[in-house]
């Protein structure tokens, strides 16, 4: 296929799979642009962040990984890292960067592995989803896919309901992924904590052609699971369980559980 032909296509894909989204004339294509947004509320323990964060940094530096970016169409993708936790806490902890080698991926790697990390109050998830969404505004890059992946230990508590921010996105063609992370124990350990983490992402938080959710229940998972999450969103090749249900079944969780435990810990607190 000539040169030409191959930009035409892609201009044709790439609006077709962008929603409302508009591109600048000079943003770079790439295959896919890809928002990490990372869960740093006050749940998440010291060693699943530091676990987490080992788990990205090892997978950037994977040469599976790597080639995989290699064989896009374009060869090439631009990644975002952002870590969350309230309404209005978000903060780009490794701004957009261009992947399409071995350097590339291994330098995004090095600046992740040197920056420090934090626990901060709340959990939006659509807050987070609502900052990621607005970080493809001013990316510099024109992707196929857009995807966000969002990793948590608990459901959205503060903010706009999740499946809200989860429908405005997906109407928009981005295609959300989620990491459960559940090393808490089946019963939950803090007063946010619910058993069923897994199905809230599944039924309530991911959305999108091909969209899946891959659990965390151990510390020594991390690694693989995350480096075979970005091996699927990257290849656009999901899993083959069906994890989004059809339009007319109804949840089966409450999506709304986490406002609704804050607001009984609320009332038990007066003094909060």
């Amino acid at each position: 296929m000539r040169p030409r032909s191959i930009l035409c296509l892609w201009l044709t894909l790439a609006l077709a799979g962008a929603g409302t989204q508009a591109f600048a004339a000079d943003d770079t294509p790439v295959d896919l642009e890809l928002v990490l947004a990372v869960d740093v509320s006050w749940s998440m323990d010291y060693d699943e962040q530091v676990f987490q964060r080992a788990g990205y940094v090892a997978a950037f530096r994977d040469p599976e990984v790597i080639e995989a970016i290699r064989s896009g169409g374009w060869g090439r993708i631009a990644v975002t890292y952002v870590e969350w936790a309230g309404s209005s806490l978000q903060e780009v902890i490794v701004p957009w960067t261009l992947i399409e080698d071995a350097a590339s991926a291994h330098a995004f790697a090095d600046k992740l592995d040197t920056t420090t990390t934090g626990r901060l109050r709340r959990t939006s998830i659509s807050g987070a989803l609502g900052f990621s969404f607005s970080a493809f505004d001013d990316s510099g890059y024109a992707g196929l896919r857009r995807v966000i992946d969002v990793s948590g230990d608990g459901p959205n508590n503060q903010g706009l309901p999740v499946t809200v921010e989860r429908d405005r996105l997906v109407s928009e063609g981005v295609i959300i992924n989620g990491l459960p992370i559940l090393l808490k124990g089946s019963g939950g350990r803090g007063f946010m904590s619910i058993p069923n983490l897994d199905v809230y992402y599944e039924d309530c938080v991911i959305g999108g052609t091909g969209a899946f959710a891959l659990p965390i229940r151990d510390v020594s998972e991390f690694s693989t699971a995350i480096r075979q999450k970005l091996l699927l969103e990257i290849a656009d090749y999901p899993p083959e369980k069906t994890l989004v249900q059809d339009a007319q079944d109804a949840p089966r969780v409450d999506c709304m559980i986490g406002e609704k435990m804050w607001m009984r810990w609320r009332r038990m607190n007066d003094d909060y």
